[in-house]
């Protein structure tokens, strides 16, 4: 069509949950034709809510972006390396090898994990510990690069010192105000669209260097 760009998705390995199967089941991933961008997503229920996930997803599909969607398996609760004084009996949060491949093999990660502060700064911090890729985030609450950097997360703007340093990968920049279980607005969508597309295009420009 004219002015329209098609994109293939791999769409899910099983099948959705409530009417229409419109939610995606934990543990499963939507794989774009080509492997630039992934967005993470944590595992649904009844108090974790992955959207505006999707809408994300399709707003950077609708940009001309190759976006994959991975529903994380154990995406609930917190990593054990969680500060055990304010941890609670929840579940833990996790990666399985499959997902670490799956993620490694993107050009970049959307990282979209809740509303608790701590809990996305941790969250993140285990993701990339796993994976050598730049990352951006996308929460609900205020965080900056300083908030990762104090946790050993190494970011784009603020690196903590080498033997503090807990992750391979980078934040490479964070997208703030996107509210969890409702619509995601144009602006943000936008801002998200903005960062991503030049990220993919310095990765372009150092690879034909």
């Amino acid at each position: 069509m004219i002015g329209r760009q098609t994109q293939v998705v791999d769409c899910r390995e099983s099948m959705g949950l409530a009417k229409g199967g419109g939610l995606a089941q934990r543990g499963t991933l939507s794989e774009a034709a080509r492997p630039d961008v992934i967005a993470i997503a944590m595992s649904p229920g009844r108090r974790h809510i992955t959207k505006p996930v999707c809408e994300i997803t399709y707003g950077l599909r609708r940009e001309g972006i190759q976006t994959s969607v991975l529903v994380l398996e154990a995406g609930t609760g917190v990593p054990d390396s969680f500060p055990q004084a304010s941890r609670g009996y929840g579940p833990t949060f996790g990666l399985t090898p499959k997902e670490i491949e799956q993620i490694q093999r993107h050009k970049i990660a959307v990282i979209h994990l809740g509303n608790v502060k701590s809990h996305v700064i941790y969250k993140t911090r285990d993701i990339l510990a796993y994976v050598d890729i730049p990352a951006v985030v996308v929460s609900q609450c205020p965080v900056d690069f300083e908030d990762f950097a104090k946790e050993g997360v190494k970011t784009r703007v603020v690196m903590p010192p080498k033997s503090k340093q807990a992750t391979m990968g980078t934040v490479v920049d964070i997208v703030t105000g996107v509210t969890r279980g409702a619509t995601c607005g144009r602006s943000k969508l936008n801002t998200l669209a903005k960062v991503l597309n030049k990220h993919l295009a310095e990765m372009e420009s150092k690879r034909s260097e």
